[in-house]
């Protein structure tokens, strides 16, 4: 056996082979060190809890909710009363007088031939004028000396209120009647009166204005 500087060769031998495998184990070490500290900002991301290369979520602002109304818009204008309307058509009340009375029932016998002993309610009698035209409301009632046949139909078509329409003083013609029962609304619920004038006879009921 070879002996180097008082040491066998196989001993030397060994030696070699142990100091490669050391520095092999060391190098591979170190690569794996430098592996993962090259990814500073991977090892970060890991560490918060967020995965790598994931943008950061933004919220898209909501648009605030203005109103629909143009900049100084107003309410629309509250209709006026009923005084108003009258004013402006031209309608209001007059005094029947007894003329006013007889031409009037005259037309209504016209219209009713029938009705032969009839009058005026009292105090139910509602006159006015709108423009050139004047118009009358009023209820009868049978007279001295009424038929059965005139009591019996006053009963019945001569208790509902009756409308008129004259032109000049003695010219009137009936235009229509109540219906049976009365509408809610009275002369107001009749085409025929302008709305005005049926306004301002206070849709003549018996508290409005009469005679």
């Amino acid at each position: 056996m070879l002996v180097l500087r008082g040491m066998p060769v196989l001993a030397v031998m060994s030696g070699i082979l142990l100091l490669t495998g050391c520095e092999d184990a060391s190098g591979s070490h170190a690569g794996s060190g430098a592996a993962l500290s090259s990814s500073p900002s991977v090892n970060a991301s890991v560490r918060a809890g967020t995965p790598p290369h994931v943008p950061a979520r933004t919220t898209t602002p909501t648009p605030s909710r203005t109103s629909a109304a143009p900049a100084g818009a107003t309410a629309s204008p509250t209709p006026t009363g009923t005084a108003t309307a009258v004013g402006r058509s031209g309608c209001h009340n007059l005094t029947a007088t007894d003329a006013v009375k007889s031409a009037v029932t005259a037309a209504y016998r016209r219209g009713f031939p029938r009705f032969a002993h009839m009058q005026p309610v009292p105090r139910q009698f509602f006159y006015g004028q709108c423009g050139d035209v004047r118009y009358a409301a009023t209820r009868f009632e049978s007279t001295p000396g009424a038929t059965y046949e005139e009591l019996v139909s006053t009963q019945d078509e001569g208790s509902v209120t009756k409308y008129f329409r004259g032109t000049s003083a003695d010219s009137w013609s009936y235009i229509a009647s109540d219906t049976f029962p009365r509408g809610p609304h009275g002369c107001g619920d009749v085409p025929q009166i302008p709305e005005a004038l049926a306004a301002a006879w206070g849709n003549c009921w018996v508290m409005g204005p009469t005679w």
